[in-house]
């Protein structure tokens, strides 16, 4: 039989104390919603006693969520015990966390005192929770420091006075994940009364340990996580929600340990936070990353188009991503090229897609990676074989002190037909001598010119959108000449035009 893992989502609480990353009240409300839509079990609103601002979001976000428990975070000190059950008082399921350090670093340094005063002030701060609150959670700050015996009666201690759930945390990120997981096992196998709580992971990563810590520590007996959405937190950052979701789900019949997490929301409530708190996601970041699901290796391209699974564990969907990304760059080979074409609706002999494949390694030098619209471009002449009207021939006068003019000829249905027309530049001639040869009245809505590489040599591309008779109709050109692009998009969106038969 399975074995339930409480997610602890902390993103509104530690993840915030990133600097520059604080949200308003009501930035606060909508991420809880979506961590309720998520499936978080506990989502630790703040620290009421620090701030106003902080009181009254846990205040709301009692008020604004259903069944997730409402966690407020306090010191072992009665004032922010009194504040946070004040702050709770809305909550249909409200816990207080409070705790104290108990390695020798805060104990002595920061605390000023001794093993027995921190002892009675732990038990203390547990017994006061517990009279406003049935579900009191107990953190051991610093615990990845401290020494496991004296841990081990800290948490006997709180256990007898009430605590519900005991928070281990690996405070600064040092441990080991053997050493953390051995923690946990310890406290399992050597506190009196263990079973009536539960053991909680909260692990941060300053090393890059901090979800290897937190699987370690649930394998050996911890049935919450603490974690954040994109690992976001103070310094380095806490575990990642999405990381440990994953790999739980990803090894489900192995590990035979459940959470409640909706996988597929998990992408989208990634972009929120990242968004409201102006924290991109690094690209390579697990899960979530825009390169999480990317690749560009020939090899492992054309691997996944033939089997997703010969390098992907997980399937994007689970996740809430539409599909891998099969980017082009100069490492892709002819099945990552011959995939997107096909997307496009270019299916190539073997021999065109070679020729194809080539001038595309030689952009792909140019440029980091390669876009629909470029390939279009690589495409010009095959695009232009079934085109009714086609582009045979452009010349342009144009310079200081010179009128542009432009002459075109246009293959038309197998007949030829040519144009002169000044302009207000050369590209305006152009485009004026064309529709001396058209009779179709339309207009140029929209005209836009970019760059693919780089140097004067580049490759320009236009697009171009026209209207006729109250239709719009969008056109792609690339060249590198900039006219004849122009051009080339112009004729692209007169093609798309239907023909009307009389």
């Amino acid at each position: 039989m399975s074995d339930r893992l409480y997610i602890f989502d902390t993103t509104l609480r530690d993840g915030e104390q990133v600097p520059g990353c604080q949200l308003n009240t009501i930035e606060k409300i909508e991420v809880a919603k979506a961590l309720e839509e998520l499936g978080v079990d506990i989502i630790e609103a703040g620290f009421p006693i620090s701030s106003p601002g902080d009181f009254n979001s846990v205040v709301e976000i009692s008020k604004a969520v259903t069944w997730p428990t409402i966690c407020a975070l306090t010191r072992a000190v009665e004032k922010d015990i009194d504040v946070a059950a004040d702050a709770l008082k809305f909550a249909k399921k409200g816990r207080i966390h409070t705790g104290i350090g108990t390695s020798p670093y805060h104990i002595k340094y920061k605390l000023n005192s001794n093993e027995d005063e921190i002892l009675e002030r732990a038990v203390a701060a547990v017994k006061y929770a517990k009279k406003y609150v049935e579900d009191v959670e107990f953190y051991a700050e610093d615990a990845g420091r401290s020494d496991n015996v004296y841990l081990a009666k800290v948490v006997e201690a709180v256990i007898k006075a009430g605590a519900t759930v005991v928070n281990i945390p690996d405070t600064t990120g040092y441990c080991l994940p053997h050493e953390y997981g051995e923690k946990i096992k310890f406290l399992m196998e050597n506190v009196k009364g263990v079973h009536k709580a539960t053991l909680s992971t909260h692990c941060h990563n300053d090393l890059g340990m901090a979800t290897a810590n937190s699987v370690s520590g649930i394998l050996n007996g911890a049935r919450q996580v603490e974690v954040t959405l994109n690992g976001i937190g103070e310094r380095a950052g806490n575990t990642s929600l999405e990381e440990v979701a994953m790999i739980f789900k990803s090894r489900e019949k192995e590990l035979e340990i459940l959470t409640n997490i909706n996988t597929k929301n998990i992408y989208k409530t990634s972009r929120l936070v990242s968004s409201l708190m102006n924290m991109p996601v690094q690209p390579n970041k697990a899960i979530v990353g825009r390169n999480a699901f990317a690749h560009s290796s020939g090899i492992h391209q054309d691997g996944v188009l033939k089997n997703r699974e010969n390098y992907e564990i997980i399937d994007p969907v689970d996740v809430g991503i539409n599909e891998s990304s099969i980017v082009l760059t100069a490492r892709s080979g002819r099945a990552a090229l011959k995939h997107h074409l096909e997307n496009l609706g270019f299916k190539l002999n073997k021999e065109r897609l070679d020729s194809v494949y080539q001038d595309f390694l030689k952009l792909a030098d140019k440029k980091k990676d390669i876009k629909e619209d470029d390939l279009l471009m690589l495409l010009g002449e095959i695009r232009g074989e079934n085109q009714r009207i086609k582009l045979d021939f452009l010349q342009v006068l144009s310079g200081k002190e010179v009128h542009p003019m432009a002459t075109i000829r246009l293959v038309i249905a197998g007949e030829k037909f040519t144009a002169t027309s000044d302009g207000n530049g050369p590209v305006d001639a152009a485009i004026k001598a064309v529709k001396q040869i058209l009779t179709r009245h339309v207009t140029v809505e929209e005209f836009l010119i970019q760059a693919i590489t780089r140097g004067s040599d580049d490759v320009g591309k236009v697009h171009m959108t026209v209207s006729h008779e109250e239709h719009y109709y969008h056109g792609f050109g690339a060249h590198t000449d900039i006219i004849t692009a122009s051009v080339e998009a112009f004729l692209d969106c007169i093609n798309k035009i239907p023909v009307v038969k009389k």
